[in-house]
């Protein structure tokens, strides 16, 4: 997104913590505003449900731009988070995916496995993500509204 400061959520679960740290200075040192939902700890096993829904919440409420959230393998945030209205939740592990989801599908959160992949990867995927526009053609609205319905 050009010409407007991004504010970002995050949250992980217990499985993804460390990843979730490295991607939080990331996009503090350029500068983009992250709002961190926890989880704040690597010991205690918490529920992935729960994480999703308040990035999703931030989201919906226009309180942050995107969303980014970690787990094991970014599977079960995933499945949480699409059950939100207006949460477009993708998973991915390759920058094409990344591009593409938001090129095509205007997706809103990006979902990850800190199992599945290392932090460099990740940063890059991020980088993908909130770099590219969703490109508003008329058959790309049109997918989006059915799923919307």
């Amino acid at each position: 997104m050009k010409n407007k400061q991004l504010k970002i959520a995050i949250a992980c679960d217990h499985a993804a913590y460390q990843l979730k740290i490295d991607i939080v200075q990331y996009l503090a040192s350029r500068q983009i505003d992250v709002l961190d939902f926890g989880t704040n700890n690597c010991t205690v096993s918490v529920d992935y449900p729960d994480f999703a829904c308040m990035v999703a919440q931030s989201i919906t409420s226009r309180e942050s731009d995107f969303g980014i959230l970690l787990c094991g393998t970014g599977i079960g945030m995933t499945i949480a988070a699409n059950k939100h209205n207006g949460i477009r939740c993708a998973l991915c592990s390759d920058t094409y995916s990344a591009k593409l989801t938001r090129l095509h599908n205007n997706a809103n959160v990006l979902s990850m496995g800190a199992r599945v992949i290392g932090s460099g990867l990740a940063l890059d995927i991020v980088d993908s993500f909130l770099s590219t526009e969703f490109s508003n053609e008329d058959r790309h609205n049109k997918r989006i509204a059915k799923l919307e319905n």
